[in-house]
């Protein structure tokens, strides 16, 4: 994070064979029984879960699966096996590298939180910070689950400090969401509003709540998500979050930790990573990826591209004053980036027709770039621009999706409302008054589309309104996204587990369909 010392905890575990248990204490190593003896150990363990999120799995190949795999975004990548597994569910490898880093460092995120959480309360330490880092590591521990649930569903939970020998078996999707929920719920009731000084960007009780209503909405259960919701746009919360008056400062280095931002991922530049000579030194990369691999051609890999149905849906309002929505430019590189189009629209220094020609009908997401910085010419793999997970505006349109399943459309109006008109948009309470309870959801998804395409949510807005669940479903999806011709109902809305994991536990059942 910008402002918190990230500490890679390593633990000592035993080792075993078929012949005999062999468990000899590396001297030369650290194990836990040495760790955790103070405020300064509790203190750096939770900092360790922090670093999960630095790990390339989860913020790059998490993200495509969350984004190229749904109708927003797809691959060109001259890696097929990324086009085939993580965008035309062409899935033929059980044990495919991304997949099985996903799914491994997520767990890997909660070893290191039940680590802290079984051997933090016995450190004698101040008792209100020792009551937040246990809080700080169930709400990391909830977020974990949260992932797992929507990515593969049926899989083990583990609540203690795991071993070699542990052999879990599945837990139902359904049980891991609510274990997620039990962890954010315990979370929320004790982390703080806000934090000061280094400690800015550590996980807040908002965050809290805003993750547990998207826990609780993935499950249909609008009623137990109203009072997250509630808290943090009627209650508390209220005086925590606003909306930023201009769109793109939701994505530029420049202003990072923000009023909008309700969980964001901290990455920085570490100066420290190389020695003198360029060497690197391991794991001391505080930086993201994912704007190197999802970058425009010639400036990234360009491994993911945007649908230009996308584009078309900011395309169907203009602002009050008659222009252009101006979250389109904010969010895809394309050919009229800038209005006048493609001889005017910079990339990276350069015109779109400079790089492509004026015919080129490629796009890319722009809200993980530093195209702002001064010079820059391309990406790289340490970007140290946050990741804004949640932010408020996905908030207030989660909070109206919330109260329109409930039947009270009316009152939802005000909080779509809200994020139109912050940027220019005519209230939707004027343009479309009186919507019935299934067309004000149709508006729900496009607004969603519009405020926060390419933002890691599509997947699960997907799946939550029930496009995965039918074939005539389905079939609305491919006329957007060609690669869901392929999609297998019943089989496709949940990633295979790892078949290294499924033939080493007995106790693990792969997926269905798989």
């Amino acid at each position: 994070m910008k402002k918190i010392l990230y500490f890679a905890l390593a633990a000592g575990l035993t080792l075993s064979s078929c012949e005999q248990d062999l468990d000899i204490v590396n001297p030369n190593s650290p194990t836990t029984v040495q760790f955790w003896q103070n405020a300064t150990d509790a203190q750096q363990g939770v900092n360790a879960i922090y670093s999960t999120l630095h790990r390339g799995p989860i913020v790059l190949w998490q993200w495509f699966y969350y984004t190229v795999r749904s109708d927003e975004a797809f691959s060109r990548s001259p890696r097929i096996d990324i086009q085939n597994n993580m965008d035309k569910f062409l899935i033929t490898d059980y044990n495919f590298g991304e997949t099985n880093w996903v799914y491994g460092d997520n767990y890997i995120g909660i070893f290191r939180a039940n680590q802290a959480l079984a051997n933090i309360p016995e450190i004698e330490m101040d008792e209100s910070l020792k009551a937040r880092l246990l809080a700080e590591a169930k709400f990391f521990r909830g977020f974990f689950y949260y992932n797992l649930a929507s990515l593969y569903g049926n899989v083990p939970i583990i609540l203690e400090p795991s071993t070699p020998t542990l052999l879990p078996p599945n837990s139902t999707q359904q049980e891991v969401y609510a274990q997620a929920a039990q962890d954010l719920t315990e979370a929320a009731a004790v982390l703080p509003l806000s934090y000061s000084g280094e400690n800015v960007g550590r996980v807040t009780k908002g965050a809290a709540n805003a993750l547990l209503a998207k826990v609780y909405m993935q499950q249909r259960n609008y009623q137990a998500a109203l009072e997250p919701l509630q808290w943090l746009v009627e209650g508390e919360g209220s005086q925590v979050y606003g909306l930023m008056e201009n769109y793109r400062d939701n994505f530029l280095s420049t202003t990072e930790n923000n009023k909008e931002s309700v969980f964001e991922w901290q990455f920085a530049t570490n100066e420290s990573e190389f020695t003198d000579n360029d060497v690197q030194t391991p794991n001391q990369n505080y930086g993201s990826p994912l704007a190197q691999f999802i970058g425009p051609a010639n400036v990234g890999f360009s491994d993911a591209e945007v649908h230009r149905w996308v584009i078309n849906e900011f395309h169907k309002e203009e602002t009050v004053t008659g222009q252009r929505d101006p979250r389109l430019a904010a969010s895809i590189f394309f050919d009229s980036t800038d209005v006048r189009g493609p001889e005017f629209s910079m990339i990276y220094g350069q015109t779109f027709a400079q790089r492509y020609g004026p015919t080129d009908n490629r796009a890319w997401f722009r809200k993980f770039a530093n195209d702002a910085e001064p010079g820059r010419t391309g990406e790289g793999f340490r970007s140290a621009n946050n990741y804004r997970f949640i932010r408020y505006s996905d908030v207030l349109l989660m909070y109206a999706e919330t109260l329109n399943a409930l039947g009270r459309t009316q009152e939802a109006y005000q909080y779509v409302d809200r994020v139109r008109q912050r940027v220019g948009l005519a209230p939707l309470s004027v343009v479309k008054p009186n919507l019935s309870q299934a067309a004000f959801l149709q508006q729900i998804m496009h607004e969603r589309v519009t405020e926060l395409s390419g933002e890691g949510h599509r997947w699960n807005d997907l799946a939550r309104w029930g496009f995965f669940e039918s074939q005539a479903a389905v079939n609305v999806l491919a006329q957007r996204d060609p690669a869901f011709n392929t999609f297998e109902v019943g089989t496709h809305a949940l990633l295979p587990l790892p078949q290294r994991d499924v033939d080493i536990n007995p106790n693990l059942v792969q997926n269905p369909g798989y």
